[in-house]
Parts: C-alpha cells; sequence; structure tokens
C-alpha cells in the first residue's frame, strides 16, 4: 500500500500540522471575509448583493491556495454567506432575482463557511446598521449571546460533558432574561462533514435525546449558539425562502421530471458533500427541480425560520 493510500485509509485530525494548518487557513479566509460582508452591511445594500460578494470573496480566496500540488485538494465555500435580518432566525441567503435591501437600524446577523480540503471554518457575528450605541431589548440579548459563546468555549473541552455546556447557557440567558432559540445545534466538525453526529443541544427537551458523552482530545466543534427576545420557538413561514440545500450522499431515488435529474445532476458535480446556494444554480430550472429532490430526501433543506415580528434575534 503506497503512503497516499494510507493516508486516505486514516481519519486524519488535530495531532496532523497538515490538518491544523489546513484549519487555519480556512479560519483567516473566513474571517477576512466576514470583515468584508460586514463593511458591505450598510441601508439600502440588497442582501443578494452581499452574499454573493462574501462567497465570491470565499471562492477566489481558497481558490489560490494549494495550486501546485500532485493531489487535487478541494477549497472553497463550507456554508453559503447568510444575512438573516431582525426576528429571521437564520439561512437567509435570497436568489438573485430577491429584492430585499438592508434598512437603518437593522439587526443582522451574518454567517458563513469556508473549507480546506474538507477542514471547515465556520463563522457568525451581528452587525446592527446604526450610528452610535445600541439601545432597548437588542442590547440585552446582544450581551446574552456574546457572553454565552465565551462560557460555551471555556466547556467545549477534553472531560468536560456536552450537558455542561447546554445548562451554562440556559443560565446566562436567564441571567438576562432572554430565551436561548430551540432547535440549534453545536456540531462536531470532520473532514467534509459540516454536522457530525455529535452535536451539543443549546436547549435541553424531553422530546431530543442525544448521547451525553465527554468532549474528547482533538475534536472540532463549531459553537452555534442563538438567543431571542421572544420566545424562542421559531417556525418555518414560507418554505420558498429556503435557498439552502446539501446532498444527502446516502440517498437515492429515480428522479421522474427532466427539470430535477437535469438539477440534482448538477449539484452532484458542482456541490457533491458541501451546502450549497440555489443561487448558483440556473433559477427557473432550480425552482422546479429542486422540489422533487427534496421530496425525496436526496437533498437536507436548511429551512429560514422566523420568531415572531419585533422580536430581536441574535
Amino acid at each position: 500500500m503506497s503512503s497516499d493510500d494510507e493516508r486516505e485509509e486514516k481519519e486524519l485530525d488535530l495531532t496532523s500540522p497538515e490538518v491544523v494548518t489546513k484549519y487555519k487557513s480556512a479560519a483567516e479566509i473566513i474571517n477576512k471575509a466576514l470583515q468584508l460582508v460586514i463593511w458591505e452591511c450598510k441601508p439600502k445594500a440588497k442582501v443578494v448583493d452581499v452574499c454573493e460578494k462574501g462567497d465570491s470573496y470565499i471562492r477566489e480566496q481558497s481558490g489560490n491556495m494549494y495550486k501546485n500540488v500532485k493531489r487535487k485538494i478541494e477549497r472553497g465555500v463550507a456554508f453559503p454567506t447568510c444575512i438573516s435580518v431582525n426576528n429571521t432566525v437564520c439561512h437567509f441567503s435570497p436568489l438573485a432575482s430577491d429584492e430585499i435591501v438592508l434598512e437603518e437600524g437593522d439587526l443582522v446577523k451574518i454567517d458563513m463557511g469556508c473549507h480546506i480540503d474538507g477542514y471547515i471554518a465556520v463563522v457568525a457575528h451581528t452587525h446592527v446598521l446604526q450610528e452610535g450605541p445600541v439601545t432597548g431589548k437588542a442590547v440585552d440579548v446582544i450581551a446574552a449571546v456574546n457572553t454565552a459563546v465565551e462560557v460555551a468555549m471555556r466547556l467545549v473541552r477534553p472531560g468536560k460533558k456536552k450537558k455542561d455546556v447546554t445548562d451554562a447557557i440556559q443560565k446566562v440567558a436567564a441571567a438576562y432574561d432572554c430565551k436561548i432559540v430551540e432547535g440549534v445545534l453545536s456540531h462536531q466538525l470532520k473532514q467534509f462533514v459540516i454536522d457530525g453526529n455529535k452535536v451539543v443541544l443549546s436547549v435541553s427537551s424531553p422530546d431530543t435525546r442525544i448521547d451525553d458523552a465527554e468532549f474528547e482530545e482533538n475534536e472540532v466543534y463549531a459553537v452555534d449558539i442563538v438567543a431571542s427576545t421572544g420566545e424562542g420557538k421559531p417556525k418555518l413561514l414560507e418554505e420558498k425562502q429556503t435557498t439552502i440545500y446539501k446532498r444527502a450522499v446516502d440517498k437515492s431515488y429515480r428522479l421522474k421530471m427532466k427539470a430535477s435529474r437535469f438539477i440534482f445532476s448538477e449539484i452532484s458535480q458542482k456541490f457533491p458533500i458541501m451546502p450549497f446556494s440555489a443561487r448558483a444554480l440556473e433559477e427557473k430550472m432550480a425552482r422546479l427541480g429542486l422540489v422533487e429532490c427534496v421530496n425525496h430526501e436526496l437533498l437536507q433543506p436548511y429551512p429560514v425560520l422566523h420568531e415572531k415580528s419585533g422580536d430581536n434575534v441574535i
């Protein structure tokens, strides 16, 4: 067996300096991409334009890396740029035809990811579009999430249990009179796996049962915490707002519609593993073909969720 074959057989982790370098490179790109997106978030800016600039920057910068290597190294967008405003919780990354613009006073949540050879760095940030200090309930929820993330980061370490993190997040939110948003999970990251099986709940629930194992050495997690001044029970309002999907590699089905077969073939070639935005596909064909793919579980949708109008979500 060659050394390359042995490398493929062995799952690499943070004990490998090469893996650490790739994580750091992805993180450096995504942090610079975030700064670019923050700069572009201005009143009257079209949300789709800001999202596209974020994705383009990630593609360009990651594409400049590992050009002259023997083995082809995949790199690029690990999670499309999302701009979720005010009471919108997550995953808003509109199609090219969308005309929604940012407004003065908007509470903007940015979420995006980059990968180098499948080693993923994701980042999230809240930006308020106003001059001067933020006031009112928004201050409490911003402080709650900031504090909760700091606490979680201290607890995500070998020997600690996942329930320790969940409980601590709840206590922080209660102290600020906010609610942690249900259904938000912090996933383990692995090579080419953005939502690993090991997860940390933000909110404990009798309906959700997970293995409360301890964190182990050399594991990588994306800490994801969302809080709200509302009930913390977001809802899907419009399915047509969903534009981010991920191929379900363990599912198969013989699609009936020509448009579905065309779109799924394109997805399989361009986005075989990582989440993608339907914006990257031909819009009319995508609208026709994605429905059948989702209905037969060939694609996993990332729905756009909302709290009630007037709620502040961070």
